[in-house]
């Protein structure tokens, strides 16, 4: 049965340590690195150089538009022109708002019976309640708890 696995050859060493030469401006140094440190410096160059293509590709796309045909035509609205920029920058627009809101609880909780007599409802929930979201969108800044009730 034949493999599709790549192999390395017998005399590769990812930590073999290899003298470069490097050139910041005017200083020239020569460190010492292991090949699996240039593997990851060269992985780092591959993607920055995709990123910066993928960049180069989408101001290309916007200067399309910077024409009298495209966005500089008097018959094109606003809106459309930043519809348009939005998608091309696959970008949804937000507007962040502040929602006050009031939740009602209702919490059963084993007291021990020496912690009764001393129990603050308040400061329990306080200090044990949380309050989470399932939407990355939504952050929660405080909650407070305000009135508490014990029914002994």
């Amino acid at each position: 049965m034949e493999s599709n696995a790549i192999q390395a050859p017998v005399s590769y060493d990812a930590n073999a340590l290899v003298t470069i030469k490097r050139i910041d401006g005017d200083q020239v140094s020569f460190p010492v690195l292991k090949v699996n440190q240039i593997e990851y410096d060269l992985a780092q160059v591959r993607y920055t150089e995709k990123k910066l293509m993928d960049v180069s590709a989408l101001i290309k796309s916007i200067e399309s538009n910077l024409t009298i045909d495209g966005w500089y035509n008097s018959s094109v609205d606003k809106e459309d022109v930043l519809r348009d920029l939005c998608s091309i920058l696959n970008i949804e627009p937000k507007q962040t708002l502040r929602i006050t809101a009031t939740v009602s609880v209702e919490v059963e909780y084993d007291c021990p019976i020496d912690e009764v007599e001393d129990f603050d409802p308040h400061y329990f929930l306080q200090d044990n309640l949380m309050i989470d979201s399932y939407n990355s969108d939504l952050t929660i800044d405080s909650f407070n708890v305000e009135d508490t009730d014990v029914n002994w």
